[in-house]
Order: C-alpha cells, then sequence, then structure tokens
C-alpha cells in the first residue's frame, strides 16, 4: 500500500480569498467571542472564504458573515478621487478554537 501524504497541500487559490487580517478595537473585542476579521477579496463568495479559512488555519468555521466597506471619496491637491472599496469577513470559529493573527501564515 502507498502511504499518504502527512499533511496534503494547501491550494493556492485560498491566499488569493484571504488577504489579511483586521485588526481593529473592535474586531480585537470579536476575538473574546471566537470570531475573526479577515479582509478578502472582492469577488470572494461564503463558501469560498470558509474553505479558504480551514484550510489555512486548521480550523472549524461555524459560520461567515460578510461587510461591503463602500470606498470614501475625498480630495487630493484640489481633485478629487474614490478610495477603493473594501470586503471584511467576519469569521464565527468552533467553540474553543482560535487564530493567531499577529503570526504569518
Amino acid at each position: 500500500m502507498a502511504k499518504k501524504p502527512a499533511k496534503t497541500a494547501v491550494d493556492i487559490n485560498h491566499y488569493d480569498v484571504v488577504l489579511a487580517p483586521h485588526i481593529t478595537e473592535k474586531s480585537t473585542m470579536l476575538s473574546e467571542q471566537d470570531s475573526v476579521v479577515f479582509k478578502v477579496a472582492n469577488t470572494a463568495t461564503k463558501p469560498q472564504i470558509k474553505a479558504a479559512v480551514e484550510a489555512l488555519f486548521n480550523v472549524q468555521v461555524l459560520g461567515v458573515n460578510t461587510v461591503t466597506q463602500k470606498g470614501k471619496t475625498k480630495r487630493w491637491k484640489g481633485r478629487p478621487y474614490t478610495r477603493s472599496d473594501v470586503k471584511k469577513a467576519i469569521v464565527r470559529l468552533a467553540e474553543g478554537q482560535s487564530i493567531d493573527v499577529t503570526t504569518g501564515i
């Protein structure tokens, strides 16, 4: 019999879905309730986000909520421009599990 690999390789597309942790006071307070906030791709869906977080961090995800923050209109040297839209995902983890966002993936 052939041996199975000890750890399967992570799909490279998962790194395109989860871009970075979103660290604010509010997201730090959510970490006490087994939730983590990530910046994700604007085209990412909830099932893609769930699969990416489970594969990258080896945790069980109970639910995913997404929020799209529209870019602000600003002015620079008198000319208006619009910041890019940002999509955030609030990922609820199974009880007792956590992700340390201060370390790299």
